[in-house]
C-alpha cells in the first residue's frame, strides 16, 4: 500500500524515533520525524493528511505544549501522544483538549498503528467538511444583498407572499429571487438548501 497520508514523530530520543519510523512505515505511511517540538513548529507542514504521534516530556516545549499551541493557532492536528512518564490527570488532559490517544511505554504496535489509522480518518473527515464548507460558502458569495434577504426567509419556510410582504415587494420579483438563489446554490430542493445554510451558519 502506497499513501501520501504522513505521520508525524516528535520524540527527543532518536532511537524511539527510529523505530517508530519503521513501524509506521512497514504498513505504507509517510513519516517525517523531529527531535523537538519547536523543530516541528518550525516546519512548513504540507496541506495533506496527517497526524501526529507525540512524546508528552521533552526538553523545552512539551508535548503538551506543542498541543496548545495548536489549539491557540486554529491549525489542528489529531494527536496520538506517547509517554513514559504519563499519569491519569495528564491523559485526561490530554484527551480533554483533543488528542486521539495515549499511550504509555511500552506499548503494543497494533495499538499505535490503529491510533494513528483513526487519526488519518479524523483528519480526512475534517479537511473534507472544511472543503465542501469552503465551497458553500463561495456560493454564497454570489448571491445579491437581495437574494440573500430572500433566503433567510426560504430557510424558515416562509411562504413567497409573506417574503413578499416583508421585503416590500411583489410576490413575483420573490419568485424570481428563489430560482436565482436555487441556482447559484446548486440545489434542487429546498431541504438541501436549508441543510446547506446550516453550515454556513455554524462553521
Amino acid at each position: 500500500m502506497t499513501t501520501t497520508e504522513t505521520v508525524f514523530v516528535v520524540d527527543d530520543d532518536l532511537s524511539v524515533r527510529e523505530a517508530l519510523s519503521s513501524l509506521i512505515r512497514s504498513v505504507g505511511f509517510q513519516v517525517q520525524t523531529f527531535s523537538s517540538a519547536v523543530e516541528f513548529l518550525q516546519y512548513p507542514r504540507p496541506a495533506c493528511v496527517s497526524c501526529l504521534v507525540l512524546d508528552v516530556r521533552m526538553p523545552g516545549l512539551s508535548g503538551l505544549d506543542l498541543q496548545g499551541e495548536f489549539s491557540r493557532s486554529g491549525d489542528p492536528i489529531p494527536i496520538i501522544f506517547i509517554t513514559g512518564h504519563g499519569d491519569i490527570p495528564m491523559a485526561v488532559r490530554a484527551i480533554k483538549a483533543g488528542a486521539v490517544e495515549f499511550l504509555a511505554k511500552p506499548f503494543r504496535d497494533d495499538d499505535l498503528l490503529e491510533a494513528i489509522r483513526h487519526a488519518l480518518e479524523r483528519d480526512r473527515a475534517s479537511r473534507s467538511e472544511a472543503a465542501e464548507l469552503s465551497e458553500v460558502r463561495s456560493k454564497y458569495a454570489t448571491l445579491t444583498g437581495r437574494e440573500r434577504e430572500v433566503i433567510v426567509f426560504m430557510v424558515k419556510g416562509m411562504l413567497n407572499k409573506q417574503a413578499a410582504a416583508e421585503l416590500g415587494v411583489s410576490e413575483m420579483t420573490v419568485k424570481v429571487h428563489r430560482h436565482n438563489i436555487m441556482q447559484k446554490m446548486k440545489v434542487r430542493s429546498l431541504p438541501d438548501l436549508v441543510r446547506m445554510m446550516e453550515k454556513v451558519n455554524t462553521g
